[in-house]
This record gives structure tokens, sequence and C-alpha cells, in this order.
């Protein structure tokens, strides 16, 4: 494997879901069905968000993509790449448009030569999950 192509987030309310991603995420929407999931681009890879009252229904026998049940309940979690710089920019305008900062800290460093391991700061969507955006040196990257 070289790389995650999709991640998927459950939401209770698709529109306010989609508002959020869209506008203020500033992510860019490439599928849409309406009462059942909205899909965006990110980066390289692919953000999913489901409601899961749809997700968990078994496709119909002749299903053009007979894609299996799926689904979750409470809160997801999600972690968007960032350089320092770019943390804090999302940062300010996070909490500009309301969205409120639940953490913003300072991971330790796995390299003795290396003061810190990179910044996350946490927020919520709309659907109460957690979203993160993180420097990829949290995991050594």
């Amino acid at each position: 494997m070289t790389a995650i192509l999709e991640s998927a987030l459950y939401v209770d309310d698709l529109d306010a879901a989609e508002a959020f991603y869209r506008d203020v995420m500033g992510l860019e929407r490439i599928a849409r069905v309406e009462g059942r999931h909205v899909f965006f681009r990110c980066g390289h890879g692919v953000l999913l968000l489901f409601d899961p009252a749809q997700t968990v229904k078994p496709p119909a026998p002749d299903a053009r993509l007979p894609v299996p049940p799926h689904g979750a309940t409470g809160q997801g979690h999600l972690c968007f790449a960032g350089t320092e710089d770019e943390i804090e920019r999302w940062k300010a305008q996070l909490e500009s448009r309301g969205v409120a900062i639940e953490a913003d800290f300072r991971w330790p460093s796995s390299k003795p030569d290396e003061p810190s391991g990179g910044r996350s700061i946490y927020f919520r969507d709309p659907a109460g999950n957690s979203l993160e955006i993180a420097n990829p040196k949290i995991w050594g990257l």
C-alpha cells in the first residue's frame, strides 16, 4: 500500500456537513446523492461523508454498484496534514468562522535532535466528529 485513497465520516445532517466542508474547510465537492452521501476531494484523496442510516442498508440484488453495508455511530476522527504556518492560518480561519479550537499543542519529538514532534489543533464538525490539523512530523513524516 502507498496511501489511503478514501476516508469516511458519518454525519446526521448532510446539508450541514456539506456546508461546513465546502465553506469552512474549502474542499471541492465531487459527488452527492441526496439523503445518502456527499464526497469531497482533499489533496490526492477523497473524504466520504455518509448518512449511516442509509449506508447500513444492503444494496439491491441488481445494484450497479453493490457496495456492502457499512456505517458507524458516535464521533469519528480525521486528521488533515498541514505545515506549521498552515496550522496557524487554519486556526485563525476556524475561529473567525465561530469554530471552537478544543486543543492546540505540540507533540513530543521521537528524535533527540528535534525539540518538537509537530503541532496539532483539534475542532469539531457539525456532526461532532473530531477533526485535527497536524504537522506530519507527529508521525515522523
